[in-house]
């Protein structure tokens, strides 16, 4: 697998292109060593790698568009229920690489996953204060279609790890982690100010995010902001029992929602997400 390798000051990251333009690592050098802020692939899964054309799951597959059904078929081991589109499971195109920076497109025919053409890019560029994600989508189509965006993280979870954010609202899941109906934050799932996700087991799609995440690793004595751009005021936490990594993503559209969007013929949707760490 070809690493493209990005430095700037104390922060290091390695890219992907050919396994779905992932990030393999993302650290940051520290008195200590290496510290890493994204959990380091491995055979199972990348760092984190981006969601196009959609996020999470779409229900059996079907998806309708101005009346016309279209089902898709199941593309994740173990799932009947496709997920998070295409980008994550194709080869990205390196457009462009420098020493703190790099561009990767992916084009999408539409005869095999997602029934539309669209083309994608992400923008990955480095500084000494943080890591900043553009991540595109532009609808190639003569005619609007459904189109969404996100990025999936994992983070590593220590036994003190903390997390904070703003949400309005959640969606509550059944049992194959599909949307039921939106319900008012419980006091166990608020994370308004900043407390341990120990004990907490989550896989829920959060809406009415103001756009700004903050973890916090303090036996490690570091910290990250997580700061993302319109689209992205959707938020998926996903802290699975017993595993040492935990998701906080920022997506444009509720799980199995986005059929409920639409992009124009031509018309591009973007956004940029910023990963800003810090000593506690």
């Amino acid at each position: 697998m070809t690493v493209l390798s990005l430095q700037a000051g104390r922060l290091a990251v390695d890219l992907a292109p050919a396994a779905g333009g992932s990030i393999t690592r993302f650290a940051i050098a520290t008195a200590g060593g290496s510290c890493d802020l994204l959990r380091p692939a491995d055979a199972a899964a990348m760092a984190s790698y981006p969601l196009v054309p959609f996020s999470n799951r779409i229900a059996n597959g079907r998806l309708v568009v101005d009346g016309e059904e279209f089902v898709l078929e199941p593309n994740w081991p173990g799932q009947r229920h496709p997920m998070h589109g295409d980008g994550w499971a194709r080869p990205w195109r390196v457009a462009r690489r420098d020493v703190d920076s790099a561009e990767l497109v992916y084009e999408h025919d539409g005869r095999k996953g997602w029934p539309f053409r669209y083309r994608a890019r992400q923008v990955f560029n480095l500084g000494e204060d943080g890591l900043a994600v553009g991540i595109t989508i532009e609808n190639l189509e003569s005619r609007p279609v459904p189109a969404g965006l996100g990025l999936h993280p994992f983070f590593p979870h220590d036994a003190d790890t903390e997390l904070a954010c703003r949400v309005e609202g959640v969606w509550r899941a059944d049992a194959d982690v599909l949307s039921i109906d939106r319900i008012a934050v419980p006091p166990e799932w608020n994370f308004a100010v900043s407390r341990p996700i120990d004990g907490v087991v989550l896989d829920n799609c959060f809406d009415g995010w103001d756009g700004r995440a903050t973890i916090r690793w303090p036996r490690r004595g570091l910290g990250l902001t997580l700061e993302a751009t319109q689209p992205f005021r959707h938020l998926v936490i996903y802290v699975p029992k017993g595993r040492p990594h935990f998701c906080v993503e920022p997506v444009s559209h509720a799980n199995g929602a986005v059929a409920q969007t639409s992009l124009p013929a031509g018309a591009t949707l973007a956004g940029e997400i910023l990963f800003r760490p810090f000593m506690l």
